[in-house]
């Protein structure tokens, strides 16, 4: 009778332990995937703004016109994405901040496309450096996620 007790005790506690393990394991997974939606919902927010602001720009120059874009939400989309970017990531955000701000700088503010617009090939010069650090930001995120196989090349902006 003992026997039967400490064996159906013990199947008891085993699959205790079982499903709480279990439970654990599916949350952190369940977290992980979340957090990895979220990560990419950030990026793709981020590459859509850039994406948007440098062809409206360029569009300007070309067109010998004004132009106008929400800075604001520009500035939102890198707090936002940094909130869910590990630090690599991050810390590439950070420089894509900053090669976007000095393209800003040379297309934007020292410029105006209605009185001196910048020519294609002026434009194009103003956009490398951000270009590479997006490169630099994108095989960073490609890391992130688990692909380790960088991309050589800009795709869009």
């Amino acid at each position: 009778m003992l026997d039967t007790l400490v064996t159906t005790a013990a199947g008891a506690l085993s699959a205790t332990i079982g499903v709480v393990v279990g439970g654990i394991v599916t949350r952190r997974a369940q977290d992980r995937q979340w957090l990895r939606d979220q990560q990419l919902a950030a990026y793709q927010e981020l590459f859509s703004h850039y994406a948007k602001f440098t062809m409206e720009i360029g569009r300007a120059h070309a067109d010998r016109r004004g132009w106008d874009y929400d800075w604001g939400e520009w500035s939102a989309v890198l707090v936002r994405v940094s909130l869910v970017a590990p630090n690599d990531v991050a810390t590439a955000i950070d420089e894509f901040g900053h090669a976007v701000d000095g393209f800003l700088e040379q297309v934007a503010r020292r410029t105006d496309p209605l009185r001196n617009p910048l020519s294609p090939e002026e434009f194009h010069a103003a956009k490398q450096e951000p270009a590479q650090a997006q490169i630099r930001l994108v095989n960073a995120i490609r890391r992130s996620l688990g692909n380790d196989r960088g991309v050589p090349f800009q795709i869009g902006g």
